[in-house]
């Protein structure tokens, strides 16, 4: 049984998935970093200042400025503000991520429409596929033009 787990353990896709999954968590605090750090106070600023982090609800009697006034006198609070910066958050870095992916399919699509020289041509005459420097079908031995495709 060791060996098995071990052979998955070390099969390219897990090993790759795993590199993924680190890499993935890395740039996760940098996305998060971008989010909270920049964009939500810009955000913010647009919205006349406004901090969501601080709106909320007390479920009890009382005044509280801030979440943890609150939480200190031991009032359970609706944190709507918080839930509309997730809402924020995952939407930006959504858009971030497909961004990202859009650029790079784009950047594949010119590399594959650089590959994507044709190499051979149909023959006329016994449609075979040749070389596309063929002057002579191999298979039927007719005469091609330098024009055929």
């Amino acid at each position: 049984m060791w060996k098995e787990f071990k052979e998955f353990a070390m099969k390219g896709d897990v090993v790759n998935l795993a590199i993924g999954v680190i890499i993935g968590g890395a740039f996760g605090k940098i996305v998060t970093s971008l989010v909270t750090d920049i964009i939500m106070p810009i955000f913010g600023l647009l919205l006349g200042r406004v901090d969501f982090s601080n709106l909320f609800i007390a479920l009890g009697s009382g005044y509280f400025k801030t979440i943890n006034e609150a939480k200190n006198a031991g009032v359970a609070t609706i944190n709507y503000g918080l839930f509309i910066n997730n809402i924020m958050d995952f939407l930006i870095v959504a858009f971030s991520i497909f961004f990202v992916i859009r650029q790079l399919s784009h950047f594949s699509r010119k590399k594959e429409e650089i590959n994507d020289v044709p190499t051979s041509k149909t023959c006329h005459y016994c449609f075979t596929e040749i070389p596309i420097k063929a002057t002579r079908c191999p298979h039927c031995t007719s005469e091609l033009d330098s024009t055929s495709k």
